[in-house]
């Protein structure tokens, strides 16, 4: 049946190849890249294959740096492409192991999934009245990473496999970390050429030491929380920090140092914080002594790196914070739209926010492309009403990896993890909504490894009766023939 479905996928791959071949030269070859990535996704979900994850996080990573690849060879830069939507499309197909196993779902996830259902269906009702095309965009970027949420709580994945895949995370933070160290120093043509289209200034100017290294990745806020968040469970266990050990957690703090994201660092510190406070007593101290290592690690190489004293005065302002001028300007755009919240509390749904706006703003982002608050963000597009739901499904989730200290041994690694990611995400949101799109994808991958290895120990706990049953009628069944 694999082999059959396998079969209808390559036959739908030729077919869209070639109806793209009577396109638009530069059209057809996004349609190309774009199937070429999506089938081996469809595929694995076909399989239900453990590797479908870390294929959808590789998607993730290189899809924009190869869409400026492909605008730099054709010489003409594309505000919107299919490129962008590709590594959504891609992660959609979670959709298929879902269903096939949709039934098995728990009354306490089911639970959850309703909340967060009935809030993106309110946004999206109230969006498509006021936004356009922009709410379908918008609500992808919700959806499809939270559908990692099912996948979770449906799937077996054994400790072994839950290692690999974070891992896998930490392999290719040292991909991005690595790409944007040579980034840094050289800046490759195709980035050069997408720098001077782009139309961001915050990403400095397309010279060697004079970049916001923003990797393979759009931007370097999502190359900065994308190493950020790998870089915690690197720093917190030797088993999650891959083939180079330490020696990759130095490239992904060096990498993560020159995208110049501060609020990657708050999100790294407090995800170390609250991992380590849940831990017991003696790995608590252990703990703060590879951190220390880290941080003094920092202190020798910082310095000697190409264009530290730029690094060295952005670090400075996170210990001067009101003098800096990034932190006043988002100051006084949370002084100028939290009255919003108030005087539209019934939000402005789906699409009013973010990159979704250029769908109803011809390419260009609209009014809110750029929002520096979270908390606001998340109260402005669903209402005041929506957004409590929203947080309220949030501590829904932290309840339910908290549920681990009930049983022996208490929480796993994996769940601290992800409860310290999952704390981690609403602390951040005075700088960003971290719910969507990459960012999202990364938060709920954490923490569903949590909610695997939590749905690993129950099943483990719930065969224990039926294995010491097994044991007891062995017994008793040699004693009986020892009678007779």
């Amino acid at each position: 049946m694999t082999m059959l479905f396998a079969g209808m996928a390559l036959v739908v791959s030729v077919v869209i190849g070639y109806a793209a071949a009577n396109l638009n030269p530069d059209l057809s070859m996004q349609i190309a890249i774009l199937s070429a990535l999506l089938f081996p996704a469809f595929v694995l979900a076909l399989m239900d294959s453990r590797r479908l994850i870390p294929y959808m996080l590789l998607v993730w990573v290189i899809c924009p740096e190869i869409r400026r690849i492909q605008d730099w060879a054709e010489g003409t830069y594309h505000s919107v492409s299919l490129l962008s939507i590709a590594p959504l499309l891609t992660s959609a197909v979670l959709i298929i192991p879902i269903l096939s196993k949709f039934h098995q779902m728990e009354s306490k996830m089911y639970k959850l999934l309703i909340y967060l259902a009935v809030v993106l269906l309110y946004g999206s009702l109230i969006g498509i009245t006021k936004n356009g095309s922009g709410t379908f965009y918008d609500l992808a970027n919700y959806v499809i990473p939270l559908l990692l949420i099912p996948y979770a709580a449906l799937s077996n994945f054994d400790n072994k496999s839950l290692d690999r895949l974070v891992v896998t995370f930490s392999n290719t933070a040292i991909l991005v970390a690595v790409y944007g160290i040579i980034q840094y120093i050289v800046v490759p043509p195709w980035d050069s050429f997408w720098m001077n289209h782009v139309e961001m200034t915050s990403i400095g100017r397309p010279f060697p030491l004079e970049i916001r290294v923003f990797s393979t990745l759009n931007s370097p806020g999502p190359a900065g929380m994308y190493m950020g968040t790998a870089l915690a469970p690197m720093i917190l266990e030797k088993k999650w920090r891959g083939p180079l050990g330490w020696i990759g957690v130095i490239l992904v703090t060096v990498g993560l140092l020159i995208t110049l994201v501060r609020s990657a660092w708050v999100m790294l510190f407090i995800d170390i914080a609250i991992y380590t406070a849940v831990s017991a007593g003696k790995q608590k101290w252990k703990l703060i002594a590879q951190l220390t290592a880290v941080i003094a690690a920092m202190y020798i190489i910082i310095p000697k790196l190409p264009g530290a004293e730029g690094l060295i005065a952005r670090l400075d302002t996170m210990t001067a914070i009101q003098e800096d001028h990034s932190y006043n300007e988002r100051l006084d755009f949370f002084h100028t739209v939290f009255p919003m919240m108030f005087s539209t509390p019934q939000g402005l749904g789906l699409g009013s926010i973010g990159v979704g706006t250029k769908l109803s703003n011809d390419g260009a982002l609209g009014e809110y492309g750029i929002f520096d608050n979270g908390f606001v963000a998340i109260f402005l597009t669903f209402g005041i009403l929506g957004g409590f739901v929203f947080l309220w499904a949030l501590w829904l989730v932290t309840r339910y990896l908290l549920a681990q200290k009930n049983q022996p041994g208490g929480i796993t690694a994996y769940g601290k993890l992800g409860l310290s990611a999952l704390q981690g995400s609403i602390v951040c949101l005075v700088f960003e909504n971290g719910y969507t799109g990459l960012k999202g994808f990364l938060l709920w991958m954490i923490v569903g490894i949590g909610i695997m290895a939590h749905r690993t120990v129950v099943q483990e706990r719930r065969h224990m009766p039926d294995a010491a049953a097994s044991q007891l009628e062995i017994g008793s069944h040699k004693a009986t023939v020892r009678l007779h």
